[in-house]
């Protein structure tokens, strides 16, 4: 099996017609008929069940679809790799959203700066959840993932934080001057409804990017449980409150298994150099704060 007979066989089987795909193929309708059989004959199997009304998977054809899913991106993000490392200046792209702290991202940077295979660095700002595509098509060699939310299947990655869950709300909130929160205390509010989710999940107004969700907080149209990171970057007039069972989020550094480029091994370590540090920068703040309180 090669990769154009690949791409006919996704092309007809997300149609569900050899007319529509033909065309979307740019090429006539017989020899892509042809071109199906000639697979179905090297494979063994019936990849579709053809009647005169209507063309539809079979249970081979579903598996063919998933994993020919899978493999034409994987040569497509080979591809897109292989021209980013030939590149006579080389960069280091890194995938996130605006989620991220900015005190925390700057300390990754000025971390990696200090390596001697360090290359200039690319942020691409990207939508909720896009990160981990984005990483596995090869537009980026590092992402910034949130676990449990993304995908890191076909990933190695690297733990940097995990944060425990507070609420984003108005200063003149009822539950602004709580000292916390329980999730059954936001029953009834109106929270954001994040792409994917329906509005009996989150009765808010549908939200798609950070700035978004900040513009809505402050005007009490929503109220949002986020990582507690998220504090150190709202607008004056939101406030938070610790949520003792919100979710608890793990920030994470992905970046495809088995990889070989020095860049990113090098990232990977200023990673963890700087993880270390702020941890122990937070327990000496935890403690000042104890003899302070005492």
């Amino acid at each position: 099996m090669d990769s154009r007979e690949l791409g006919y066989f996704v092309a007809v089987a997300e149609e569900l017609h050899f007319g529509r795909a033909a065309e979307r193929l740019g090429m006539a309708q017989p020899p892509l008929s042809r071109a199906i059989k000639q697979l179905e004959r090297r494979l063994g199997v019936e990849l579709f069940e053809r009647t005169s009304r209507k063309v539809v998977l079979t249970p081979a054809g579903e598996v063919l679809l998933h994993e020919g899913r899978h493999a034409l991106d994987a040569l497509a993000a080979a591809a897109r790799r292989t021209r980013r490392a030939g590149q006579t200046e080389p960069k280091l792209v890194i995938v996130m959203k605006p989620a991220v702290s900015y005190t925390f991202m700057d300390r990754l940077l000025a971390a990696y700066a200090e390596e001697p295979d360090a290359v200039p660095v690319e942020l691409m700002i990207c939508g909720f959840g896009e990160q981990a595509g984005i990483l596995r098509d090869g537009r980026a060699d590092l992402a910034l993932l949130h676990m449990p939310y993304d995908d890191t299947a076909g990933f190695d990655t690297e733990v940097l934080r995990v944060e425990s869950a507070v609420a984003a709300l108005p200063a003149t909130h009822r539950l602004a001057g709580r000292e916390s929160l329980m999730m059954a205390d936001l029953a009834g509010e109106p929270l954001p409804r994040w792409p994917g989710m329906t509005e009996d999940e989150a009765s808010g107004p549908e939200v798609r990017e950070t700035g978004q969700l900040k513009y809505l907080i402050g005007l009490g149209k929503v109220v949002a449980v986020l990582p507690e990171s998220a504090k150190e970057d709202l607008p004056e007039g939101v406030v938070t409150v610790p949520v003792l069972d919100g979710p608890v989020t793990t920030l994470m550094l992905g970046w495809p298994e088995r990889s070989r480029s020095r860049a990113v091994a090098a990232f990977v370590r200023a990673a963890q150099r700087a993880t270390d540090w702020h941890q122990r920068l937070g327990l000496v703040g935890e403690e000042v704060g104890d003899e302070l309180r005492a």
